[in-house]
């Protein structure tokens, strides 16, 4: 039996294997950052949804109780700024 003879691989397969590898490189390279970016969207995302969440439970809770004096008062305090006659604010600062 003859043994195997190995054809050596010219300059040419050589470059282009090497611009193969340089290419699967910065492709890598770029969907890395590009998954990162999108990581971070979704982490932003998810926090505007729950801020959204809980600003929807408030209101739904004043819708809830509209007819109550005490939620009543509070809209008036905290979202309107206005107080009971002969009432007086201080603020400290």
């Amino acid at each position: 039996m003859e043994p195997l003879k190995f054809k050596r691989a010219s300059i040419f397969t050589k470059i282009i294997v090497v611009v193969l590898l340089i290419y699967a490189a910065v492709t890598l390279i770029s969907l890395h950052s590009r998954i990162e970016s999108a990581k971070a969207d979704a982490a932003e995302l998810a926090r505007q949804v729950d801020e959204q969440t809980a600003a929807n439970a408030e209101l739904a809770y004043d819708v809830e109780h509209s007819n109550d004096d005490d939620v009543k008062e509070d809209i008036a305090r905290d979202r309107l700024g206005m107080v009971l006659p002969g009432e007086e604010i201080y603020f400290d600062n």
